[in-house]
């Protein structure tokens, strides 16, 4: 009789093993599709405030150039962690076009412009949230597939480890990926 209860004690001890497990799992992938929703927002963006920016100031054509190329490898990258580098580009790049419109009074006053900046503020914000939360998701899921007894359930059924979504410098890591200052 001790064999059948230490048993089912076991097999229930592995279920719930089991479900923590994919309950993190699921998590984890519904904070990645989080990330994807702002960045794909955000590569939405670009096109549009890179046209704003051509047609106040068409002679900056190697920073527009470079941004639209920063966007398409943004959107090339696959795995996390080379997507979190491109990304981290593609925000520097449009950190150096909005600073580009600084330079012309015109285009700052432009209300299509305003509202595009303003856009991309929200997103980055979004962005920067999602991007924690994913990676609290990250590091829960990892802790659970790594240390005993879960690793046990995770090696049996494939549960693997899954990439941080982080930018490159620590130091960036908790600030938005483009910081404007006040609209006036």
């Amino acid at each position: 009789m001790i064999w059948i209860t230490i048993g089912f004690a076991l097999v229930v001890a592995i279920v719930l093993l089991y479900n923590r497990l994919v309950r993190a799992r699921n998590r984890v992938d519904t904070a990645w599709s989080d990330i994807d929703v702002q960045l794909q927002r955000r590569h939405d963006l670009v096109p549009r405030l890179v046209k704003a920016v051509d047609a106040y100031a068409s002679y900056e054509k190697a920073t527009l150039e470079a941004v639209a190329e920063l966007r398409a490898e943004a959107m090339r990258q696959t795995g996390i962690r080379e997507r979190g580098k491109a990304e981290e580009e593609l925000g520097q790049g449009v950190h150096r076009l909005i600073a580009l419109a600084e330079s012309y009074p015109d285009l700052k006053a432009n209300e299509n412009f305003l509202n595009l900046q303003n856009e991309l503020v929200e997103t980055e914000n979004y962005l920067q949230f999602a991007r924690r939360y994913y990676n609290g998701s990250v590091r829960e899921y990892n802790t659970m597939a790594e240390t005993v007894p879960s690793n046990i359930i995770a090696g049996l059924f494939g549960f693997r480890a899954r990439s941080f979504f982080q930018k490159a410098s620590d130091d960036a890591a908790n600030v938005p990926l483009v910081e404007f200052g006040s609209v006036e």
